[in-house]
């Protein structure tokens, strides 16, 4: 992040707040402004930002956190826990046994597959009505063990920038029969333990956590923005998805794919 100013950093924080959760790729959005800011180029600073995201998702679902936990403790039910977990793991997997090859591989900074990923999964995005589904479930709740471990497939192509995490689980839940609004939410349940286990993981090491404290400054600034940027995006899409579908965010990626790849040919 050498080089990084502070109006750099605040535009790094929301961009992440508002593309972790609405379905148009924070990692591709990340790596665009890694292309227009000279000093947005620091791995482990764009991890640390997950911190405000994270507390975002926790403020914004605070209440069906509590009554999951009473669920699980209280009434002794556990399936939509068991149902979280399953779906964590294929992503949680792959993205700690492939770590180091994500950070240092240029596949997964590269321009042109964020431009391909973005229009891809646009058109997905803007036909996913016309797909066929299974039959309709009323929550992550009522989601089978295979359904819910095929959502968590899904979540694993949002390793690739432009793919976007949310919106793989969204997709995916919307096929496995969940309403718009339910697909969303179950999404942002269950992204939890991966956000969670992203943040953990880079205080393990000490020199992770000497480069957090020599960096503080910074990361609190963008993970402020971020944390209120990602509590606005959560409430708007909630209420979005709660009348709409993904239509509008599939048109918003292949525009910007357009302006990208007209970018990309001129270079």
């Amino acid at each position: 992040m050498e080089g990084m100013n502070i109006l750099e950093t605040v535009v790094l924080g929301i961009t992440q707040g508002l593309t972790e959760f609405i379905p148009v790729s924070s990692s591709g959005h990340l790596v665009v402004l890694q292309e227009l800011f000279s000093g947005v180029s620091d791995h482990l600073f764009l991890e640390f930002i997950n911190i405000g995201t994270l507390l975002a998702l926790v403020v914004y679902f605070r209440k069906r956190i509590v009554a999951i936990c009473k669920d699980i403790f209280l009434n002794k039910n556990v399936v939509l826990a068991r149902n979280i977990l399953i779906t964590a793991v294929p992503a949680g997997l792959v993205g700690f046994l492939l770590a180091d090859f994500i950070a240092s591989s240029a596949f997964f900074g590269s321009m042109i597959v964020v431009t391909v990923a973005l229009a891809l999964v646009g058109v997905i995005m803007i036909l996913i009505e016309k797909f066929p589904r299974a039959s309709a479930v009323n929550d992550g709740e009522k989601l089978s063990p295979l359904r819910a471990f095929l959502i968590g497939v899904a979540q694993t192509f949002a390793l690739i920038p432009g793919v976007s995490r949310s919106g793989s689980t969204i997709i995916a839940g919307r096929l496995a029969g969940l309403s718009p609004a339910a697909a969303a939410e179950y999404s942002f349940l269950a992204s939890l333990p991966i956000m969670l286990g992203v943040t953990l993981k880079v205080f393990i090491k000490e020199s992770d956590r000497a480069y957090f404290l020599d960096h503080m400054p910074m990361l609190l600034i963008s993970n402020t923005a971020a944390f209120i940027a990602g509590i606005l995006a959560v409430g708007f899409l909630m209420r979005y998805l709660s009348r709409h579908g993904l239509a509008a965010f599939g048109w918003y990626r292949i525009g910007l794919a357009s302006i990208l790849t007209m970018y990309l040919l001129v270079q």
